[in-house]
C-alpha cells in the first residue's frame, strides 16, 4: 500500500532530520516507530502522509509517486492523527469528528445524513457517544486523544497514521483503542503509529521500526527488534527484556545501582 525508499529530510541545511530511512507497509499490517524524543519520527509520520516532502527519496502509494495525488486524493487513502492539540474555535465533540469527512465531501458541500450517521458510528466505537455535544475544549487530554482517533476512524482512509495516540491515556482506554486498532487492521486497514511505550509495540505490532538520529536502528517482526541490545542502543540506557520462555512479555529500563 506504501513504500518509502531512503527518505531524507532536513529543517536545516546541513542537519539532517531523517538519513536514508525505507519501509513498507501492507494492507491489514501494523507498523510502530519507536526511539528518543528528537530521532525523526513525527518528521516521518508527516512525509508519509504528504504535509512534508522528502529532500531525497521517494514515497509510493498503491505504486504512485505520493505528491502526484492531489490533497483530497491523498486525504481519501491516507489519515493522519496528530497528537494532542487545541482548535482555534470552541467545536463540539461531533464537530470536531464531522471534519474526518471533509475529502469526502465537495467544496461547497454540508455533511449529509450518511456523514453523520459514520461521525456517530466512530464516536461510539471510542465511547464517546454521550459526549457528542460537549465543547471538545472541555475535555480531558485522555478524551480529546480519543476524539482525534475518532475523527481518524470517521476519515474512512485506507492507511492511518497515528502520533502518539497511547499518550495522555490511562491503562484502560490505551488497551481500548489499541483493541479497535487490532480490530480494525483485521479488516484491512494499515497503521502506522509513533509511541514511547515500547510495550504496547511488543503486544500490539506485526512490525517495528527501530528509529535513531534520523536512522533506522532496525526493522522487522517485534520478537527480532525488541531486544535488549537494540532498544539499548536506541534508548541509550541499559533495557532488560522479560521472557517467559519464547514468549516476550515485557520491556523495562534496567535500574542503575545507586537507584
Amino acid at each position: 500500500m506504501l513504500e518509502a525508499q531512503d527518505l531524507h529530510y532536513s529543517y536545516t541545511p546541513g542537519q539532517p532530520t531523517l538519513r536514508g530511512i525505507s519501509l513498507t507497509v501492507r494492507a491489514g499490517t501494523v507498523l510502530y516507530l519507536l526511539g528518543r524524543n528528537g530521532c525523526g519520527k513525527t518528521t516521518l509520520m508527516n512525509c508519509l502522509s504528504g504535509v512534508l516532502k522528502p529532500q531525497r527519496g521517494t514515497i509510493r502509494l498503491y505504486g504512485r509517486d505520493l505528491h502526484s495525488y492531489t490533497p483530497a486524493e491523498r486525504a481519501r487513502q491516507i489519515g493522519l492523527i496528530p497528537q494532542l492539540h487545541t482548535p482555534a474555535f470552541n467545536y463540539s465533540v461531533r464537530e470536531m469528528v464531522l471534519m474526518g469527512r471533509a475529502p469526502h465531501l465537495g467544496l461547497f458541500a454540508a455533511p449529509s445524513r450518511a456523514d453523520y450517521e459514520i461521525a456517530e458510528a466512530a464516536l461510539e466505537s471510542v465511547g464517546l457517544a454521550d459526549y457528542r455535544e460537549c465543547p471538545y475544549t472541555q475535555l480531558s487530554g485522555g478524551e480529546r486523544q480519543l476524539v482525534l482517533i475518532a475523527r481518524g476512524l470517521a476519515q474512512q482512509c485506507r492507511i492511518l497514521l497515528m502520533d502518539e495516540p497511547d499518550a495522555h491515556l490511562d491503562l484502560n482506554n490505551q488497551q481500548r483503542v489499541m483493541e479497535r486498532v487490532m480490530r480494525l487492521a483485521a479488516s484491512g486497514l494499515a497503521f502506522i503509529i509513533t509511541s514511547h511505550v515500547p510495550n504496547n509495540a511488543l503486544h500490539y505490532a506485526d512490525r517495528v521500526l527501530l528509529m535513531k538520529r534520523g536512522m533506522a536502528l532496525a526493522c522487522g517482526a517485534p520478537a527480532e527488534v525488541l531486544n535488549e541490545q537494540l532498544l539499548s542502543a536506541a534508548y541509550e540506557l541499559p533495557i532488560e527484556v522479560i521472557r517467559d520462555g519464547e514468549l516476550l512479555r515485557a520491556i523495562l529500563p534496567r535500574r542503575t545501582p545507586e537507584c
